[in-house]
């Protein structure tokens, strides 16, 4: 078929390979060095693109759809600082392992830090975060070009997933067209490496195993995968073995432990060493609670089996022993094809047990407290619909988050790379966009929607978006976490507290805006806030600012009694 593209021939010859390697989607920001690029990319049948204007929100956008997609998505944007601000979310895709494709353009090598507008070093720029860097200049050739996008591609999407970025040098003009003929071609597939254990290997887990009768499963964030769980719950019937999970590791059963701050919270001091495991074993990304690092790190661990290709050294709990670079999935089937000892102890059932004792006495707790973020919390997560995607923001929105159960049939996202603030909201509507018939539900903190603002700038805004903002004033995590509270600079410098409100900012936009200020103005308008219309929603939900932090001390008081 014939189809118009830029005149420049190593561009097009660029992003014919970007496809074949599995790029469906892009984000573009305006500018003029990228012209070549966005006109290559726009005009191309086998591409979807949309476009936002701030970068930072931009690459954020992209992280989402990536997640969502289960693609690689590329990013496209002009040249100087503008790269830059695709950081914050390069390093958290980085850390999350999420195949996002940064397409920089650049000034000519000859100019660089030659005083050239819109000119800095942009190769190597990502360096400590990118899983492959490379530069695409026109004295490449045809083969060359190819065969250096395939090695990217296969860096960033085999196994070890994560960001890849190409710099792209363009001289002017830069608006040139010409028409060229394409055919679409097979994808280059980028599948991971078969997992397999050696006879020596097996014996030596088996002896792990048999000789451990405290074992702990501890999964940090993942996706939804029924097999996974279903290897899991073969592999866990058995009173020995402790399965925790977090919300955002989207792995459910009624005999696994879900609240793990929960949990620990009504463990005393003086039983706490029965809890220790002598294994544990590891997968999944990123874990949220800070109690049960810092409980595994005091713990006489024995042995630390780490399962995941990415990060194989990386030692959270400083006991590391084995690293398997596989996915969890077939790591799970190889034990349950071994001959492994069952029923060594209760130690699964005792971690349950505290886990559903503590459960069963806090609707209590729930009767006698005042309206905060707390009781917010509870009234909220309520009401999200079956089958929705529920985002999180970071701070103190995930952690609380963290002591209600789990929904099944949610699916939960957060940001859990870097932790960072920057980009809830974006993220969240790059997913939303690419799961247009999913409700897609964001609760956020009032500094990291403030913060995130311009992800409402662009005309993709899509309308099966639900935010619930909770605006308590400022960080309310200042007033949670020990140190900061006690500080003369808490106000001003920590939780920086403001009196700003999102209306104006949601009349901007034109983004449906209600307020409350209490759990009865909450519940009223819950009916026509998941009702379908045509642009997102927002309802921002004011709480006391000082007495948010008391509620949750009592929380945790109220479990140790």
């Amino acid at each position: 078929m014939r189809m118009t593209t830029s005149d420049k021939e190593h561009i097009t010859t660029f992003i014919h390979a970007c496809i074949r390697n599995g790029m469906t989607h892009v984000v573009c920001s305006p500018g003029s060095r990228n012209a070549s690029l966005v006109i290559a990319i726009d005009e191309h049948p086998a591409l979807e693109t949309i476009v936002v204007h701030d970068e930072r929100s931009a690459a954020f956008y992209a992280l989402g759809m990536a997640q969502e997609l289960k693609s690689p998505v590329g990013l496209v944007c002009t040249s100087g600082s503008a790269m830059l601000n695709y950081y914050p979310a390069v390093a958290e895709a980085y850390y999350q392992c999420v195949p996002i494709v940064v397409m920089s353009a650049d000034r000519p090598s000859e100019w660089v830090n030659h005083g050239d507008g819109q000119t800095i070093v942009q190769e190597g720029a990502y360096s400590n975060h990118i899983r492959y860097q490379t530069t695409i200049s026109k004295e490449l050739d045809d083969l060359s070009i190819e065969t250096e996008v395939k090695h990217a591609f296969t860096a960033g999407t085999k196994s070890w997933l994560g960001p890849i970025h190409f710099n792209l040098p363009l001289e002017e003009p830069l608006y040139e067209k010409r028409e060229v003929e394409w055919e679409q071609e097979s994808k280059i597939e980028h599948k991971a490496d078969e997992f397999s254990l050696s006879d020596e290997s097996k014996s030596a887990l088996r002896d792990t195993w048999n000789s451990s009768p405290k074992k702990m499963i501890l999964i940090g964030q993942h996706d939804k995968d029924l097999a996974l769980k279903n290897g899991l719950f073969d592999l866990c019937n058995d009173s020995s073995i402790a399965v925790l999970v977090e919300n955002t590791s989207n792995l459910t059963h009624q005999r696994w432990v879900h609240c793990i701050d929960r949990t620990l919270g009504g463990i005393s001091d003086d039983d706490i060493e029965k809890y220790h495991p002598d294994l544990l074993i590891t997968l999944g990304g990123a874990i949220i609670s800070k109690r049960i690092k810092q409980f595994l790190r005091n713990a006489p661990i024995q042995s630390h089996w780490k399962i995941g290709h990415d990060f194989p050294e990386m030692d959270t709990y400083r006991k590391l022993t084995h690293s398997f670079e596989t996915n969890p999935s077939n790591f799970v089937d190889a034990l349950l094809e071994m001959n492994l000892d069952r029923n060594q102890s209760n130690f699964g059932s005792m971690w349950k047990q505290r886990d559903f004792l503590n459960q069963e006495k806090l609707p209590a707790f729930f009767e006698t407290i005042p309206y905060s973020d707390m009781s917010v919390f509870e009234t909220v997560l309520d009401y999200i619909p079956e089958s929705a995607h529920l985002h999180m923001a970071n701070s103190s929105v995930v952690r609380y988050c963290q002591l209600y159960d789990p929904i099944p049939s949610l699916r939960y996202f957060a940001n859990r790379g870097t932790s960072g603030i920057d980009g809830s909201t974006s993220t969240a509507c790059g997913v939303a966009l690419s799961s247009p018939n999913v409700c897609n539900v964001l609760i956020t903190g009032d500094v990291s929607f403030f913060y995130d603002t311009n992800a409402f700038w662009n005309k993709q805004l899509p309308s099966n978006l639900r935010v619930f903002l909770i605006n308590n004033g400022g960080g309310g995590i200042f007033r949670i976490i020990p140190g900061p509270r006690e500080s003369d600079q808490l106000e001003d410098y920590f939780e920086a507290h403001h009196d700003r409100k999102a209306e104006f900012i949601c009349k901007a936009h034109d983004v449906n805006y209600v307020s409350a200020s209490s759990l009865e103005d909450i519940e009223s308008q819950m009916a026509d806030f998941f009702e379908e219309c045509d642009r997102p929603k927002l309802m921002e939900i004011f709480t006391p600012r000082e007495l948010n932090g008391e509620v949750l001390g009592e929380y945790f008081a109220f479990l140790k009694k």
